[in-house]
């Protein structure tokens, strides 16, 4: 560098003779001083979390599903659902950090129009005989006790032949693709997708009859953190692990916590749930939610059967995974 060039250079370089001064400029840099204090801090001790343990009652929803069925033409709605809001202010939508929920209804000669998201979805069928998915143009089944998955990017709609409503509850990873942003969602150019097969058996339709039988030759968790309980199979959703666990009449769980956010569905029975200082009083049909970190055991008051959807899977591939006994 020339002595010209140099004391040009001096000429120009901004003053910084205080703090305030300092605060300024790095304001007019777009930048942040990593030393001040901030409404939300960068790091804390341990996971918290907006998110709080919360259920929702199947059977009032339900009423009110019955209400949308003659004022929601599905024709229109795309989808005649109520989503599973946790209730803290602000929230419109989620139902934990990384899933959205909600309840679904069809009526009897129904067919909801097709369409694919780049969100991972499942359903919980709750009350349906005669319904059915069409994935990807295979025309499946969904029975009362199922769980039927739909892989993002897949094609999907739905059907009811049968000739009383179908209930069923949907769970999606939507809040991920919202933060990660890879959001995509394209409508069927045909609207409704064409059938190619119908088949009974498929990798993404557990039967409750199978579900049952694996679960006959389970055996409960040696610590007492769960009872009898099965992996639901399903490599093309990565982000969560899919389970269908027992509980007998009685029978409480080893209270535990963990990184992982859980919702459950109540597929058979009832009981309670202690979720931190919330109890949470379930029965067949019901979902509840379980935030990252919340200490929580259950107690099956009857003979219960528990589904539950869990973004273990994703805190594991971070290395975030924690788990710890109460």
């Amino acid at each position: 560098m020339s002595i010209a060039t140099s004391s040009v250079a001096e000429q120009t370089r901004v003053k910084i003779p205080d703090l305030p001064a300092l605060y300024q400029r790095a304001d007019q840099l777009g930048v942040t001083p990593g030393w001040v204090p901030r409404e939300k801090p960068i790091f804390w001790p341990q996971p918290k979390s907006q998110f709080v343990a919360a259920r929702w009652s199947y059977r009032d929803i339900k009423e009110a599903l019955e209400a949308a069925g003659s004022l929601i033409d599905v024709t229109l709605a795309d989808r005649r659902n109520l989503i599973l809001r946790n209730p803290f202010p602000g929230n419109n939508f989620e139902t934990a950090r990384t899933f959205a929920c909600a309840y679904q209804m069809i009526l009897p000669g129904e067919l909801a129009p097709s369409h694919r998201h780049a969100s991972h979805a499942l359903r919980v069928i709750i009350d349906a005989k005669g319904a059915f998915s069409i994935v990807n143009g295979e025309k499946m089944p969904m029975e009362t006790g199922d769980v039927v998955l739909t892989p993002g990017w897949c094609w999907h709609g739905h059907g009811h032949s049968g000739d009383q409503a179908a209930y069923w509850f949907d769970g999606l990873d939507i809040p991920v693709t919202q933060l990660l942003e890879p959001m995509f969602f394209e409508e069927h150019p045909q609207k409704y997708e064409k059938i190619e097969r119908v088949v009974a058996s498929s990798p993404f339709r557990f039967t409750r009859d199978a579900m049952a039988k694996r679960l006959d030759a389970a055996h409960p968790d040696t610590d007492g953190f769960h009872g009898p309980r099965i992996i639901l199979d399903s490599p093309d959703i990565p982000t969560m692990l899919l389970t269908m666990e027992r509980l007998t009449a009685g029978h409480a769980t080893r209270r535990q916590r963990s990184t992982a956010n859980q919702v459950f569905v109540v597929a058979r029975g009832k009981g309670e749930t202690s979720a931190g200082e919330t109890k949470l009083t379930w029965d067949r049909g019901d979902a509840f939610v379980i935030p990252t970190w919340t200490t929580y055991e259950h107690r099956a008051a009857s003979d219960v059967e528990l589904f539950c959807m869990s973004d273990e899977p994703l805190m594991r591939f971070a290395k975030y995974y924690r788990f710890e006994a109460g």
